[in-house]
């Protein structure tokens, strides 16, 4: 090899054949693709607004493989070709699971955000593996290319029993710490639940105060952080491994400043709520950035590895045809999945039955309480047709009978069946304070008036000492659901495979909650009342 005929492995800048331009244009399809897809929920979530960065950080991170990342390549072994494989499938995999939450959950859901940008990571990693291969060396293999793939995942919602766990762990976590930190300041608090009670006012750690926000947006700059602003392995571990902890202090410090400022009496909400948590968010990423700068200790760069120039063909021909079939795949089911509901009819939608003529408004002996905010929920629900009232007999401390009921409708293709699986009591109370407890069984049959009804979900929770006896049913064209926990992204995917192409069916969600248990009910001519009208319904 002669000296001129030699190149720095980081300015090598090989020409693709034709099946190498068909790859590259296809992940450039799937990557705007994932693009329209995220972005109203990168403009419009908070917990993902870093995510309209995402496109430039990508190719930034491409930049940075190419001209300062280590010049390393895979060679062509048994071991290649199987990961190839293997990031290939799982692509293909999620992306279809993708789909069918699509098609029972609707584009904008969680999962099917999560799913998609774990399909595109992985097809992006598989493409990574062709396109750097000893005899491609198109893009090298190194953290900044890897983490230009799987950052993506980053930037797509988490997944929704994920994001409740964590929400609500961190909001019990913020709330417990901050009310330590006020005793040692002197300042009487208590705590119930995400409540902090003040002397002269509450403080409720919201979800948008849970630390989520912060925490997601700081990971996501740790990663691009030691992709680009960092070389060194153990720096770059020291600040991603820094990212969640610096993010959940700055995060504590904001809600115990917030509690402060409240129990001086100012209002907390609107100005100085946001305030508060973008300087959170900027803080957090120039003390992350600065850092990186700070352990970043550039040394003289070593000589250039000289390398052959390419021959000019992407080689293997064979890794460029796998990868070819797969993302012609991938694109014709996404184009599939993305047609499906748009070409699919929807049967005429039937007159929706009067909810409120179900539940009666003026039975003998019973105080009677109509819920008038349910409007706020029709946008997260779908739907607005419900109803939910409150009988209350007795004493108004908490110890007389109380039975509320709530229902609600959905016409035919109005909303998946998943998606009205996934508001039941597992899904929305813990966030609004009620603690679940342990129940066996988790499920019975009713009977009253001489009637018994399909089986129902039994669960029991509990709030400041106050029970809660919670039967709901979700009904599909008039016949029962079963019930599968909404929180878990395999059991979603089996009501999707199972409802997600069907859109004949209407549905109703019933719950009927008391503080006494169902022996204590049962022969009240109320509950005989309304149990009769919800047979006709499919009850």
């Amino acid at each position: 090899m002669t000296g001129d005929s030699a190149l720095p492995a980081s300015r090598v800048s090989p020409s693709p054949t034709v099946l190498g331009w068909v790859n590259l244009g296809l992940l450039v399809l799937l990557i705007t693709g994932l693009t329209a897809l995220l972005w109203p929920q990168w403009l419009h979530n908070p917990d993902l607004s870093h995510g309209l960065f995402m496109p430039v950080i990508f190719l930034l991170m491409l930049y940075e493989a190419r001209s300062s990342g280590p010049p390393r390549y895979l060679p062509a072994t048994a071991g290649t070709r199987l990961l190839l494989f293997v990031m290939l499938s799982l692509g293909l995999l999620a992306l279809i699971a993708g789909g069918l939450y699509a098609a029972a959950l609707e584009w904008s859901h969680a999962l099917v955000g999560f799913a998609m940008a774990a399909a595109l990571a992985c097809l992006l990693f598989a493409g990574l593996i062709v396109f750097a291969g000893d005899k491609v060396r198109l893009i090298p293999f190194n953290w900044s290319s890897v983490l230009a793939a799987g950052i993506w995942i980053l930037s797509a919602p988490i997944p929704p029993g994920t994001y409740s766990r964590l929400t609500i762990a961190l909001q019990l976590w913020v709330s417990e710490n901050v009310v330590r930190a006020l005793h040692l300041l002197g300042i009487a608090a208590n705590q119930h639940g995400n409540i902090i009670e003040l002397a002269r006012s509450t403080v409720g750690i919201e979800e948008a105060c849970s630390g989520v926000r912060s925490l997601i947006s700081c990971v996501f700059a740790g990663f691009f952080f030691s992709g680009c602003l960092v070389h060194r392995p153990g720096a770059r571990a020291l600040i991603i491994g820094l990212a969640a902890p610096l993010a959940l202090a700055m995060n504590f410090i904001r809600s115990l400043t917030l509690t402060l400022l409240a129990n001086a009496g100012v209002d907390i909400s609107g100005h100085w709520h946001d305030l508060t948590g973008y300087a959170v968010l900027g803080v957090t990423a120039l003390l992350l950035g600065g850092l990186a700068l700070l352990l970043e200790r550039r040394e003289m760069p070593a000589a250039p590895e000289t390398v052959a120039p390419p021959v000019g063909v992407l080689a293997p021909k064979g890794a460029q045809r796998l990868l070819a079939g797969a993302l012609g795949l991938a694109a014709t089911l996404a184009v599939f999945f993305a047609l499906h509901r748009v070409l699919t009819p929807l049967p005429p939608a039937p007159s929706p039955p009067n909810l409120e003529a179900v539940l009666p408004l003026h039975p003998s002996s019973w105080q009677v309480i109509t819920s008038n905010d349910l409007n706020r929920f029709k946008d997260t629900l779908q739907t607005d047709h419900f109803v939910q009232r409150t009988y209350l007999r007795g004493a108004a401390d908490g110890t007389g009978l109380q039975i509320t009921v709530y229902i609600a409708y959905w016409a035919p293709g109005q909303a998946s069946a998943s998606l009205v699986a996934t508001h039941t009591p597992d899904a929305c109370w813990p966030g609004a304070g009620w603690e679940p407890v342990a129940m066996n069984p988790t499920r019975e049959r009713l009977g009253t008036g001489g009637r018994e009804t399909v089986e129902a979900e039994y669960r029991l929770f509990r709030s400041n000492g106050f029970p809660q006896y919670v039967w709901f049913w979700h009904l599909y064209d008039h016949q029962p659901v079963r019930y599968l926990d909404p929180l878990s992204p395999r059991n979603l995917l089996a009501i999707a495979v199972r409802y997600g192409f069907r859109h004949a069916g209407d549905q109703m969600f019933i719950r009927l909650s008391s503080n006494h248990p169902w022996v204590d009910i049962a022969h009240e001519p109320l509950v005989t009342e309304i149990f009769s009208h919800l047979q006709p319904l499919g009850l």
